[in-house]
């Protein structure tokens, strides 16, 4: 029996697609033949990525009544063209390119790249990938590069630590943070060409003087100047890294004050989401929950959301989830840690599912409930997070059911149960 589906079959009448590199791009327009019905007409002429190039495209598909811009994600140089033409007025639209396979045996070059694109693209069988509004491509270049600024410094971090091995400085072994307040102290005196071990384990702060004999042995070692010129190079550069990362956080404040200051809140209630991961969180989905119908559409675009594998029937195991957005599943995946340490819904969900299945499974389950939670928060500025508690499963289970599981792991175990109602 034959059932009418949802799909139209449709061509769009005046499409382009670029095809673009560094320095030039590809451009194919398709247009309907006023002459011959049904014919089609085409255009493919190589540009210049230069800003007055670009300006030239637009007024020319402007002309021809183009409704329908079409270019594929290559590295970064998409990003300049597709600003422009969207600041141009024209419906751009930017598509993933393992969506747009050639034919076996069809040569590929970059001229027969855009017009097999154009192809595509005029009967529909393309979806557009999601680019934020210009507000959010500000904000996700800040937070971005707030990941970057936190890795070199973490890197710098590191070649204290190991130069500190290098002139046998045991200091991590004795202090968990060499950073802090002591650690500092005691870097800026070994620096300032201090060597006796006793004086540099005075200068221990706080909890960290009851472990006063243990810094004397970590600081007999063999420092010399030229440790001491590294070191003061390795902290001033960690220090200026701080500075750029304080100044780049009040710089984040200021961008999202106007329309998202409300969001970051709502989203802070979350376990394991703190206000540095709701901006992040914001930067890279964005405000409009409208792009994404439904939260299994936000979680299968950021690939939470295992895919089927199936074949004659049959389901040949669940498929890997890919790779979606590194920057959201970083933070996503801190967020499930912290909340699977803490007594809420979240933690326990996360607990439950390590226990049977392992830790990488329970990030990406408890990842995708907190982004589940998120795009409800975003669909609906009134909402707010209610927790509901980590004796939630206990609850809802029932005790019959948690009857037979006990019973059931008793008998695992060889004991023949017998109940009595006390």
């Amino acid at each position: 029996m034959l059932e009418e589906t949802k799909e139209r079959e449709e061509i769009i009448e005046r499409v382009a697609a670029l095809d673009v590199g560094k320095a030039t791009l590809m451009c194919c327009v398709r247009v309907p033949d006023d002459k011959r019905p049904g014919r089609r007409l085409q255009e493919v002429q190589s540009y210049s990525t230069m800003t007055r190039s670009l300006l030239g495209l637009a007024d020319h598909l402007r002309v021809l009544g183009v409704t329908r811009v079409v270019m594929e994600a290559t590295s970064d140089y998409w990003k300049p063209v597709f600003y422009l033409l969207e600041a141009a007025g024209l419906e751009t639209w930017l598509v993933n390119a393992r969506d747009v396979k050639h034919l076996p045996g069809r040569p590929k070059t970059d001229r027969l790249d855009a017009v097999w694109l154009c192809k595509v693209a005029e009967r529909q069988m393309l979806r557009p990938s999601f680019v934020p509004p210009p507000e959010i491509r500000r904000l996700r270049d800040l937070t971005r590069y707030r990941v970057d600024l936190i890795g070199t410094r973490t890197a710098e971090m590191q070649r204290v630590e190991k130069l500190l091995e290098d002139a046998q400085i045991k200091l991590s072994v004795v202090a968990s943070d060499i950073f802090g307040v002591s650690g500092r102290a005691m870097m800026a005196s070994l620096i300032a060409g201090e060597r006796n071990p006793k004086v540099l384990a005075q200068m221990a702060r706080s909890t960290l003087r009851k472990k006063i004999p243990q810094l004397e042995e970590a600081f007999t070692g063999h420092f010399t100047d030229h440790h001491a010129f590294l070191l003061r190079t390795m902290l001033l550069r960690i220090d200026q890294t701080s500075h750029d990362l304080a100044t780049l956080d009040a710089k984040i404040d200021e961008l999202i004050a106007p329309f998202a200051r409300a969001a970051v809140e709502r989203l802070d209630e979350i376990p394991g989401i703190g206000s540095i991961a709701a901006r992040a969180i914001i930067a890279e989905i964005g405000l409009d929950m409208s792009r994404f119908p439904t939260a299994a559409h936000l979680a299968s675009w950021a690939r939470f959301a295992p895919g089927v594998r199936e074949s004659a029937g049959k389901r040949k195991g669940r498929a890997a989830t890919g790779h979606g957005n590194r920057y959201l599943a970083r933070i996503l995946g801190e967020a499930a840690v912290v909340a699977g340490k803490s007594d809420t819904f979240l933690g326990e969900r996360y607990r439950r599912i390590a226990r049977r299945r392992g830790s990488k499974r329970a990030i990406v389950a408890v990842g995708r409930s907190i982004l589940t939670i998120v795009w409800h928060l975003l669909s609906d500025p009134d909402a707010h997070f209610i927790d509901l508690g980590a004796d939630f499963y206990d609850r809802r289970l029932g005790p019959e059911r948690r009857k037979r599981n006990h019973i059931r792991q008793l008998e695992a175990l060889g004991y023949r149960v017998i109940l009595e109602r006390a």
